[in-house]
């Protein structure tokens, strides 16, 4: 937001520069991102003198140039080469010396220098009111008054306005400080602070009247809650044209174009007070009515800006008994605004309800000055007085009579908000003992009325345009700010406590497993919640009637939150592969959030990717690729840092998986995983296989904190391993093998791992191989190869019997 200096020092007067002003409103909350100089003329004139032409004759080599002897003041005298058809001797003319900067319409340089025009030297350059950035003139050279004096600085006979303009960063609870009113406010509260007393001087509208009463505009607001408040008064006879230079110097320091006299006046006053207002043309409103109404959806409406636009159900609009007008605290309409035929004016102040102006501006990609004020809070109690204002300084520079009433629509007046300021609370947050006339002169020079005081606070008013004050730290921060950050003092010792919290705490058990996945060459991602609807198509676990959708998305792509981790997920995967990053491992930490019949859900998971090679390919190694057993081996080195145990996955019937498992607990479902269908991942045109695991991460916590945690010493008697080739039908799995073996041998049995398995020539149809080992160990003696061989016996028995396998 951009704030003048010149326009501030109207409101206080100002015992310091731009800078150290700046310096305190930093301290103050409003921080100073920049400082930039601006000049009502680029240049400031600077190097323009006044001439007094000796002498005008035709150029010997052009027949419309004219060699110029000039005066230049202290008996000076240059000769100039000059093209205005208006050129005479006698004039005083507007001279720019040699090294004099002179600028376009588009602000570029243009450096006047010694030079020669068809054969003959020129030593400056006799300006027209243009070149000048003094008016539009550009036919001929610019003729002064006569009694000048030749040398005179051009800069000294205009008025040439330097100023310094504040870039504050606006913070957006500040609503208060979106006008130079609102900055000089805490200008003077921060000048208090440092025992300097200055007076806030406000725009007097004690010489308000009406004029007569010919022109009655009749007002009617059908939703108060919408418009809380609505004033308007009707001017006459006024003439559109273009403003005073002080006017427009004033909007131009601040980045605002001049537009006419009546539309720079309510913008003026929405930068002077920090209301917005609008003129309307009061020739254009039908009926002599305003209706400020919502219309039906799908309603038409062209906007200033020649845009049409469907209105939707929730727009508040100022109508007249046939039309809207204007989207209300948002943007005028295209056939009601102030043109150069205008003579009567219908004048608005209101307060609009913030949110429904936010959501309007929103739904319509509208951002403008006064719906940046709206949506933030303005002060309602203003609203009649700003309206004074504008008729004041219409009627100063436009003319005309004030010829209606004020209506002023205010049904439920807007209270100021009442809190309790307990003196404990504040020395605790600031950190500092504040004495209690401090606190009451910083409240003071805030505005904040103190009602009452009692021994442990004092019962405070906070002042309407004060919308971000409403808790008691709200105030604490107030006084803060204005007695100043710096002013608060260190102690000696630093006071600390320790809270005592659980090893089971969420980001604990979170951190654990993100280390533990980063050592086995994992990277973490972070995928945006918001995602497309449109990927409800690629699987039947997605429903759109579950999605959670965005009010006022930013795009049809980003409008609904996610209900799984996988698409944002093979978005990453596909992001990397499109720039040769194929050999991936990712996992991701995040929420997946679902509407149940109204009732909003969201759920935390662990997301997993691997995809490509295991390995960066290396001279002396074999590239491997990734497959449905390493993601599987990740999976269980998170249940075995996490101590859970005994758990049995089943196949997985899903279509998002062409082959997966899922391991549950009693309650839920955990972790699902396995290999991503070729046809989703189509859809995100990836064409090489993408494993992926998607982990209940708030249902693995639960089973996690149920989990006791066992210690035992290592066994320093010897474990023995045995191996088994067996020859199995096609149809046997793994799984029946190791329950088998576990049930057989209880005690000494310790482990069953496959190592080898092989299909294909040399074995009878219908049949496969595998290789299985066993290892044995006794905690108390060592194993005999007697004790080995009847257990090894024994279990060649049973998978005789049970399985009809075969010792290779």
């Amino acid at each position: 937001m951009k704030i003048s200096y010149n326009w501030l020092k109207q409101f206080i007067k100002l015992p310091e520069d731009a800078e150290k002003t700046g310096e305190l409103l930093t301290d103050l909350g409003l921080e100073i991102e920049g400082l930039q100089p601006f000049q009502s003329i680029k240049g400031g004139l600077e190097g323009i003198v006044v001439g007094h032409v000796l002498e005008c004759k035709s150029h010997p080599n052009a027949d419309k140039l004219q060699l110029t002897n000039v005066d230049l003041g202290n008996g000076e005298q240059v000769q100039i080469v000059c093209g205005a058809p208006n050129i005479a001797a006698g004039q005083k003319v507007p001279v720019a010396t040699i090294g004099t900067t002179l600028y376009d319409e588009k602000g570029e340089a243009w450096p006047i220098k010694k030079g020669k025009i068809r054969g003959e030297a020129s030593y400056g350059m006799i300006c027209s009111e243009k070149e000048l950035g003094l008016g539009q003139s550009h036919e001929g050279i610019m003729v002064m008054q006569d009694d000048l004096i030749p040398g005179t600085p051009v800069a000294e006979i205009f008025d040439v306005e330097n100023d310094q303009v504040f870039e504050i960063g606006l913070t957006p609870n500040r609503a208060d400080a979106m006008s130079h009113w609102g900055v000089a406010r805490d200008l003077k509260a921060g000048y208090t602070q440092q025992g300097k007393n200055l007076e806030l001087i406000t725009p007097s509208v004690s010489s308000f009247h009406v004029d007569n009463r010919s022109l009655k505009i009749q007002i009617q607001v059908e939703d108060s809650a919408l418009a809380p408040r609505y004033c308007g008064v009707t001017i006459s006879g006024l003439k559109v044209e273009e403003s005073p230079k002080w006017l427009q110097n004033r909007l131009k320091a601040i980045g605002l174009g001049p537009k006419n006299n009546v539309v720079d006046a309510t913008n003026y006053v929405m930068h002077e007070l920090g209301q917005p207002l609008h003129a309307f043309d009061a020739g254009k409103i039908a009926g002599n009515e305003i209706n400020v109404k919502t219309l039906e959806k799908g309603t038409k409406f062209t906007t200033l800006d020649e845009v049409e636009r469907e209105l939707h159900e929730e727009d508040l609009m100022i109508c007249d008994a046939e039309k809207p007008l204007c989207i209300a605290g948002v943007f005028g309409g295209a056939t009601s605004g102030v043109t150069q035929a205008t003579t009567q004016i219908f004048l608005e102040s209101a307060y609009f309800n913030p949110v429904s102006v936010r959501k309007t501006a929103k739904r319509h990609a509208l951002n403008t000055d006064a719906s940046f004020r709206f949506e933030r809070g303005i002060d309602p109690n203003i609203t009649e007085y700003a309206l004074k204002r504008a008729a004041l300084l219409i009627t100063e520079i436009a003319g005309g009579e004030v010829t209606s009433d004020i209506d002023d629509l205010y049904p439920k007046k807007i209270e100021d908000f009442q809190v309790f300021l307990t003196f404990d609370k504040v020395n605790k947050l600031i950190g500092e003992n504040l004495e209690e006339e401090t606190i009451k002169s910083i409240l003071a020079s805030l505005e904040i009325r103190v009602n009452n005081v009692t021994e442990t606070g004092m019962g405070l008013t906070i002042p309407s345009y004060r919308v971000d004050v409403q808790r008691e730290a709200d105030v604490i921060e107030e006084i803060l700010r204005v007695y100043g950050y710096n002013n608060i003092k260190f102690g000696e010792k630093l006071n600390a406590s320790v809270a005592n919290s659980s090893k089971y705490e969420d980001y604990k058990l979170q951190n654990i497993i993100a280390n533990q996945l980063v050592g086995q060459g994992f990277y973490e991602t972070m995928a945006n919640s918001l995602t497309t609807p449109a990927y409800s198509e690629l699987s039947e676990q997605i429903k759109e009637s579950q999605n959670v959708k965005m009010l006022n998305p930013l795009s049809q792509d980003l409008s609904v939150l996610r209900q799984s981790m996988l698409y944002s997920g093979l978005e990453s995967v596909s992001y990397n592969i499109n720039r040769k990053r194929s050999d991936l491992k990712l996992f991701e930490f995040g929420k997946t959030y679902h509407d149940f019949n109204g009732s909003r859900v969201e759920n935390k998971h662990l997301s997993i990717f691997i995809s490509g090679n295991r390995n960066a390919e290396r001279w002396n190694s074999v590239s491997a690729k990734t497959d449905f057993f390493l993601l599987k081996g990740v999976i269980q080195s998170i249940f075995q840092r996490f101590g859970i145990e005994n758990l049995k996955p089943s196949a997985v019937k899903s279509d998002v998986f062409s082959e997966g498992l899922i391991f549950s607990s009693a309650k839920n479902n955990l972790i699902s995983f396995g290999v991503i269908r070729k046809k989703v991942l189509k859809h995100f045109d990836i064409e090489q296989e993408v494993l992926y695991a998607d982990i209940n991460w708030d249902a693995l916590l639960e089973v996690v904190k149920t989990r006791k945690t066992n210690f035992s010493t290592i066994p320093k008697y010897p474990a023995v391993r045995r191996d088994f080739a067996l020859l199995l039908d096609n149809n046997i799995s793994y799984d029946q093998i190791e329950e088998i073996a576990l049930k057989t041998e209880k005690k000494l049995l310790k482990e069953v791992d496959l190592f080898d398995v092989y299909q294909g020539k040399n074995l009878p149809e219908g049949k496969k191989s595998y290789a299985v080992s066993f290892k044995f160990q006794d905690e108390n003696k060592t194993l005999t190869d007697k004790q080995v061989d009847k257990m090894m016996k024994k279990l060649q028995q049973k998978f005789e019997d049970e399985l009809q396998a075969e010792l290779r």
